[in-house]
């Protein structure tokens, strides 16, 4: 085997090689602990979610792209073979014969006639007018813009983990206390059945709080529903199959809020951070900087091109079973210089020009919006705090006052009306406690996720342009 060959064959093995796709695939989630907590819920959906793989993928392409560009910066080597098969004209064929027969009477020429070609080719740009360096930074810009996009898909993902994990928890204190409603009004109307029974009591107010029971039972029913429809979401956000959590698991309790939950920070820490670390922003960052780097590239066509080019070429008849003296070579050094194509260039980098002002508008545009985000994050938390409190001496309002209303009807002072009334007080007011304390949790969780400290505290890898 010839050297030529064996660099040939060698050439091609690199060739398969790299073509060979790397392996891979989506994550399966994580096994859910038997109490799930909304950090164990954000990491599983970190780890399971299926939009989150496809945006890894997108990733893996764009680091791809970035070797596509880098690979410019290389020699290229080509590899051709080929076979001709030529038929001579009627006369052309006559006139050879006779010439080759002028000097040798026995001659013949081969019509039709084989020809084998093989070449090796080496080429290499010298200079393109910094083209390929351009090239390169748009895509490295790129991934990172496809990175930082992988970053928001989180951040959104996370959010949306935390408002179906509240939803289940909003949901299970609504049956808890529907539940309690139903147990209360059961039993009084255990006792009025008894004051029935002895002549102290009356056959309406066994109907009333029968009536109650049932109201009480209803709600229950819908809060049971609601809670199954908010873990059958929390499932398919956290990546399980038929959107259910696996069996035995339940979910943490939702905790008493402390005074630090409550406090409220200032306005231009939280602002700092989200421009500093939002992903979007991150992303429209390094779209700029990629217009930019295309607007270099646009200008690569006004400057000349150079490249070097080595050609090893083998040209024989009949057979191909070449020989040394079968090959020829050359080297050659080219300089390119377009002079006219119709204003192409021109237009294309005006294109680019006009692709960074649109980049530059979309950042500040970008900026504005995550300004009023976590302006909006501020004032909501502030109000649901403010609400909390409220609700919270409301709700001890309440319930004192019920209890003292059943005492007096209990001590035939205060009317069924009263009691009625005083008990749908105190449900409706458990209900809007519940409703703020969910409320506080979302808004400082919403907080979190219009500065993006929420990926922190995920302890989510951020990563800018590499």
């Amino acid at each position: 085997m010839s050297r030529v060959q064996k660099h040939f064959i060698y050439f091609i093995a690199l060739l398969v090689c790299f073509a060979l796709p790397a392996s891979g695939g989506a994550a399966d989630p994580l096994e859910a602990p038997p109490v799930l907590d909304l950090e164990a819920a954000g990491r599983i959906a970190l780890a399971g979610n299926p939009s989150l793989a496809a945006a890894a993928a997108r990733v893996e392409a764009a680091a791809q792209r970035v070797r596509q560009a880098r690979s410019a910066y290389w020699p290229r080597l080509d590899a051709s073979a080929g076979l001709s098969r030529v038929e001579t004209a009627d006369g052309d064929y006559r006139a050879g014969l006779a010439q080759a027969r002028a000097l040798d009477p026995t001659a013949t020429l081969d019509d039709p006639e084989d020809y084998y070609q093989s070449a090796l080719t080496a080429s290499w740009t010298v200079f393109d007018g910094f083209a390929r360096r351009f090239d390169l930074l748009r895509a490295r810009y790129g991934r990172a813009e496809t990175a930082a996009v992988r970053d928001d898909v989180r951040r959104l993902l996370l959010s949306a983990v935390a408002e179906a994990y509240y939803g289940v928890q909003l949901a299970r204190e609504s049956v808890a206390i529907a539940e309690a409603d139903a147990d209360y009004n059961g039993r009084l109307m255990e006792e009025a059945r008894i004051r029935r029974e002895i002549g102290t009591g009356s056959l309406s107010d066994v109907l009333n709080f029968e009536v109650a029971v049932n109201a009480a039972r209803a709600a229950v029913i819908t809060a049971r529903q609601q809670r199954e429809e908010a873990l059958a979401g929390l499932a398919a956000l956290l990546g399980y199959d038929g959107a259910r959590l696996p069996a035995g698991t339940t979910l943490a309790d939702l905790g008493a809020e402390t005074e630090s939950d409550l406090a409220i920070p200032e306005a231009t820490d939280p602002l700092a951070y989200a421009l500093a670390h939002r992903p979007d922003l991150r992303q429209g960052e390094n779209a700029l900087q990629g217009a930019e780097a295309g607007v270099g590239a646009a200008r690569a066509g006004f400057w000349p091109a150079v490249s070097l080019s080595a050609r090893v070429e083998g040209d024989r008849p009949h057979d191909a079973r070449f020989r040394e003296d079968d090959f020829g070579d050359s080297v050659a050094l080219s300089v390119s210089y377009n002079l006219f194509s119709g204003g192409y260039h021109r237009a294309r980098l005006a294109e680019a020009r006009r692709n960074r002002t649109a980049a530059e508008e979309d950042l500040a545009n970008r900026r504005l919006n995550v300004s009023a985000e976590v302006v909006r994050a501020l004032a909501e938390l502030e109000s649901s705090a403010d609400q909390l409190r409220l609700q919270r001496r409301n709700a001890d309002l309440v319930q004192r006052h019920r209890d003292l209303v059943e005492k007096e009807y209990a001590a035939g002072q205060a009317s069924l009306v009263r009691l009625n009334e005083a008990q749908r007080n105190l449900v409706q007011t458990q209900g809007r406690l519940v409703q703020a304390r969910v409320a506080l949790h979302r808004a400082r969780f919403a907080l979190d996720t219009a500065t993006a400290r929420v990926l922190e505290r995920f302890d989510v890898a951020v990563k800018g342009s590499g």
